[in-house]
């Protein structure tokens, strides 16, 4: 019996150690913040979480830490509402603003390489229900997928407001004309496509509805059935407006002066730019599932539409589907998403 006894214990001290392990990192992500700006040779005084929270009037706040490709932990601080004080907690949801984006990409780099989509085409060519504008702009330069990831399109409106809770909603199509009740002004282009590097929310919205033309399916479907899924993010949701059963998972909003938003939060239909619900543990499951794809180069005489098309392309694998493709051009630190 001495030997399953000493394997317990061995067990046993191996759990012990790893959990004061784990310990000791969340005590200095708790209270090892840095400020802004560190002067070498000055001392260093750390924040900690709270104190922060408390210094920017922030009510709630979801932190998911990964090491070596896993979340070791992930904890809620604050509240999700402050007039019930419903805590933060590791379920809670929170709108991910523009990170919305590149999760967005992720699909649209999936559609490419199932052959849906190509990346150096005419954006017009997978557009049904509305045609991007010709201009003086792009008459020798037409607007591509691979320009609107990388915000380089020449395209205008660079990011929504949302709207409020009881406020009418566009349609896409209404909010890419800027036609009422549409609150942005038109999507165009402004600027001759790949001559420069412009943040646009705008290219995204134009994408989401390319996206939808050409697979014929609602946008929160394709995201949960080409990315959310495939990266086990199983609490969130590109679903706008958010649904009632999941309503009471969700954060509210606070302004910086720490008023409620009224309605509690804003609605995006502009949901590839900025529609993601999401919680801090499902954005780290989809980092890390970026952090553990296989990366590649390839020259320009290999550069194609499909998977693998560019110079300085990189390869991305989600769940069981191999090689998703992003675009990062060799200008260098130019192409965002």
């Amino acid at each position: 019996m001495r030997c399953p006894v000493t394997r317990l214990f061995l067990i046993l001290l191996c759990v012990l150690q790893s959990h004061a392990a784990t310990s000791d990192h969340i005590e200095a992500v708790e209270n090892g913040l840095l400020p802004a700006v560190v002067i070498k040779g000055r001392p260093v005084r750390h924040a900690s979480i709270l104190e922060r929270m408390k210094a920017l009037n922030v009510r709630g706040v979801s932190i998911a830490v990964v090491n070596n490709y896993e979340i070791e932990w992930a904890k809620g601080y604050g509240f999700a509402d402050l007039e019930s004080k419903r805590p933060v907690e590791v379920t809670t949801l929170f709108q991910a603003g523009s990170i919305s984006k590149p999760v967005a990409a992720v699909a649209a780099m999936k559609m490419v390489e199932k052959g849906i989509f190509a990346l150096n085409q005419d954006i017009n060519t997978f557009l049904k229900t509305w045609k991007l504008p010709d201009n003086e702009f792009t008459k020798d330069k037409k607007v591509t997928l691979r320009e609107i990831l990388s915000h380089s399109a020449g395209l205008t409106v660079h990011g929504f407001p949302g709207y409020a809770a009881g406020d009418p909603l566009p349609t896409l199509v209404q909010i890419l004309n800027g036609e009422k009740p549409a609150n942005t002004p038109p999507i165009r282009v402004d600027i001759v496509p790949g001559s420069i590097w412009r943040y646009s929310g705008g290219g995204y919205t134009i994408m989401q509805l390319a996206m939808t033309d050409v697979s014929g399916k609602a946008f929160p479907a394709i995201m949960r059935d080409t990315v959310l899924s495939k990266a086990s993010m199983r609490s969130s949701t590109y679903e706008n407006p958010l649904p009632a059963r999941l309503s009471e998972l969700a954060a509210t909003g606070y302004r910086r002066d720490g008023t409620r938003v009224p309605g509690r939060y804003h609605t995006y239909p502009e949901m590839a730019a900025a529609g993601l619900w999401t919680t801090a543990s499902d954005l780290a499951r989809f980092g890390i599932e970026i952090q553990k794809s296989r990366g590649t180069l390839q020259s320009d005489s290999e550069a194609d539409d499909g998977p693998g098309d560019a110079d300085g392309t990189l390869f991305f694998s989600l769940g069981e589907t191999p090689e998703v493709t992003f675009t990062l051009d060799d200008r260098g630190c130019d192409n965002w998403f």
